[in-house]
């Protein structure tokens, strides 16, 4: 079994990065951290060099084996997440949650929505402090 983190470089990723590593070390599993996203030059929350070379750091650091993993290949974040659940024996996905407003979320649409009714295996959604 396999601890998923959904990552993106905001305080939620932050707080799903966090959380992921206590179930992981907790249980014992492996951890797979994953920034996902179709790319682009407007493409927001992707990992940059350094902020990626920090997470590798701090995840080699753990007492479970534990990998980072960056796609910017032109799928969606959704797709690329079910991708790596279907793939991997993951025993739950970690997502990070940010406030909007009702508004917000009609116009926007909701990832954190569509990974929650796309995935097959358990979601844990934290929020940041």
């Amino acid at each position: 079994m396999t601890i998923l983190v959904a990552y993106v470089a905001r305080p939620e990723g932050q707080a799903a990065l966090d959380k992921g590593i206590e179930i992981a070390t907790r249980r014992n599993e492996p951890l797979v951290v994953v920034n996902a996203g179709p790319g682009g030059k407007d493409d927001t929350g992707v990992v940059d060099g350094y902020e990626g070379e920090r997470l590798a750091e701090r995840l080699a650091k753990l007492p479970v084996p534990a990998e980072f993993k960056h796609f910017v290949r032109g799928k969606s974040t959704v797709d690329e997440i079910e991708a790596l659940v279907n793939h991997l024996d993951v025993s739950v996905l970690v997502i990070g949650l940010r406030r909007r407003t009702a508004v917000g979320k009609l116009l926007l649409g909701s990832t954190a929505q569509e990974i929650l009714m796309t995935v097959s295996c358990p979601v844990l959604c934290v929020k940041a402090a």
